[in-house]
């Protein structure tokens, strides 16, 4: 098999007429130089200088040979370049998986603060709900998943799995700005005096629709939901146009046409939280990048939320 030593040595050789100064060049003895450009015929099966005493002729093979090594060498050296960049976080591809309120309120200040970096980042982005993107990432399809978490349903991930909290998110009540609870504007909403309203809902067997259930339950009654959609401009349309209300959780509450309103409510485990989920074992360099960008971008929502309801969480593993 040919070797890229080999090849340059072969080369140097060629520049510059003899061993010795190929050495120098290559760093190399010339008794070095002349043990490479053997190990190169043997594998080659030519002969590819004769040897004299002072000096070295190149013969018809080797000169062939050379006429095929510049953009060989070339690509070589390219390639080495893209690998050095690629182990030192410079450039390269991460794959993310995500949901889609965190792929509008998350992923682009942190994608833009990497690209400020000046970094040759390449982003393959696979929107989906965390029940799909989980086995993905186990599998080795994704670098790195945005999962939510509700506060009302426990979720284990697999075990080798690393969680990063990003921020935790309050959930909150949306109904259409003529509504009692907004009319009244009292303070918080407590659940207990929505047992006969109409609900807009994500699908059943969905976290927030289990987190619908449990929070009412616990208020003392069985919501009455007559719409499903996963989609929250859907739920903010059904609002706003008077059919039902709905808890959704705070990023997701200006998602959507239509006038609404936005109140808090008191409910315990009322939340749910927002994570970066990563193998325990990865070998792309460009992962803790993104992490700190992600843990960046949160902060920087969390920060700039008057309302308090969206709030950095604490790192863990």
């Amino acid at each position: 098999m040919l070797q890229p030593l080999q090849l340059r040595t072969l080369q140097e050789v060629l520049t510059t007429g003899s061993f010795a100064q190929a050495g120098a060049r290559l760093g190399f003895t010339a008794s070095a130089v002349s043990q490479q450009i053997a190990a190169l015929e043997r594998s080659t099966g030519l002969l590819l200088f004769e040897r004299r005493a002072r000096s070295v002729r190149p013969t018809a093979a080797a000169q062939a040979l050379a006429a095929r090594l510049g953009g060989l060498l070339e690509q070589v050296d390219e390639l080495d370049r893209e690998m050095r960049a690629m182990a030192a976080g410079r450039t390269g591809v991460v794959r993310i998986g995500s949901f889609p309120t965190a792929s509008a309120a998350l992923l682009p200040p942190a994608l833009a603060r990497l690209r400020r970096s000046d970094r040759g980042l390449g982003v393959l982005l696979d929107e989906a709900e965390p029940a799909e993107l989980v086995p993905r990432l186990v599998a080795g399809n994704l670098d790195l998943a945005l999962v939510y978490q509700y506060d009302s349903v426990p979720q284990v991930w697999p075990a080798d799995l690393r969680s990063t909290p990003l921020l935790r998110e309050s959930l909150v009540l949306l109904v259409e700005p003529h509504h009692t609870a907004a009319v009244t504007g009292a303070g918080p909403v407590h659940l207990g005096t929505l047992a006969n309203e109409t609900w807009a809902a994500s699908r059943d067997d969905s976290a927030g629709a289990r987190s619908l259930e449990r929070l009412c339950a616990g208020a003392g009654f069985a919501p009455r939901i007559a719409f499903r959609s996963n989609d929250y401009q859907v739920v903010r349309g059904l609002v706003a146009a008077g059919l039902g209300i709905a808890l959704v959780p705070a990023l997701t509450s200006a998602t959507g046409a239509g006038a609404t309103r936005t109140l808090d409510v008191t409910a315990a485990r009322a939340g749910r939280r927002v994570l970066a989920l990563h193998r325990r074992v990865d070998d792309n360099p460009l992962l803790d990048l993104l992490l700190d960008a992600l843990t960046r971008a949160a902060r920087a929502l969390a920060r700039d939320d008057p309302t308090r309801r969206i709030r950095r969480t604490r790192p863990a593993t």
